[in-house]
């Protein structure tokens, strides 16, 4: 009959606790060589995105101000029109209020001119801007991609050393949680997000803490050493194990059940 969590003795909890540190701490110097390197491929894709929505919101503000400069080119060929109209009308009038009518359809014609050549010149200053602004858009997606590829050949040269090791170890860590009780995982698992090193579980070494560093009285030293409850540093929170908990074996991780 297997052992359930609840028959595990205080000692053998803790034996396993100190096990699944040993794990996680191999799994974390996996991320400390990897770094900085997976948030920054990150951000750089992030980035990329962000620029690549800029230049689109460019390119079509571009198309319609093309399609502006169209419409103000257009009403000036169809001004020029009615101007070479209205002259042929002016040799022909009849009376004054024909010519009065058509010289007002004329200035009005070649105000229709002017006004679509100013729009036309602002136009062109709108375009060139836009075209300015896409050309620095496109050298920073270039520069971003050049990094981006620089970076990410870094993370899965990494990844490609260390992935089958961080796999099989995060499914032992996974194992090693199923023989520990919940409030002890809970516990551990607070602890370690609450230090960078991740050290939740540490050994009593030269009369001190593991992982503060500070002095562990003699008689806390014995009730570890005892193994007969859970001890916390009354410093830093860290769960105290005594040196010998392993009873000097080596954990090996291929080898655990």
């Amino acid at each position: 009959m297997s052992t359930t969590i609840a028959e595990l003795s205080v000692g053998e909890k803790l034996k396993t606790l100190f096990e699944l540190q040993l794990i996680d701490s191999k799994i974390d110097e996996i991320q400390i060589l990897k770094g900085e390197l997976p948030i920054e491929v990150s951000d750089l894709e992030d980035e990329i995105v962000g620029l690549e929505t800029r230049l689109h919101r460019n390119q079509a503000s571009i198309e319609e101000q093309q399609t502006a400069l169209n419409k103000h080119f257009a009403q000036i060929k169809e001004a020029e029109s009615l101007i070479a109209r209205y002259k042929v009308q002016l040799d022909n009038v009849k009376n004054n209020r024909e010519f009065e009518a058509l010289t007002k359809e004329l200035e009005i014609q070649q105000l229709d001119i002017q006004l679509a050549e100013k729009r036309i010149k602002a136009t062109r200053l709108e375009i060139a801007k836009l075209e300015e602004s896409l050309a620095g858009i496109n050298e920073k997606i270039d520069k971003k991609r050049k990094d981006l590829a620089t970076k990410q050949l870094e993370l899965d040269d990494i990844i490609s050393k260390t992935d089958s090791e961080e796999r099989e170890l995060r499914a032992h860590s996974d194992a090693a949680r199923v023989h520990i009780e919940e409030r002890l995982i809970k516990a551990y698992d607070k602890i370690r997000t609450s230090y960078r090193n991740g050290l939740a579980v540490v050994t009593v070494k030269r009369d001190s803490c593991g992982g503060c560093f500070n002095k562990i009285p003699p008689q806390i030293q014995l009730e570890i050493a005892m193994r007969k409850k859970i001890i916390a540093c009354e410093h830093c929170g860290r769960i105290l194990v005594d040196d010998q908990i392993l009873d000097g074996e080596r954990v090996e991780l291929g080898s655990q059940d």
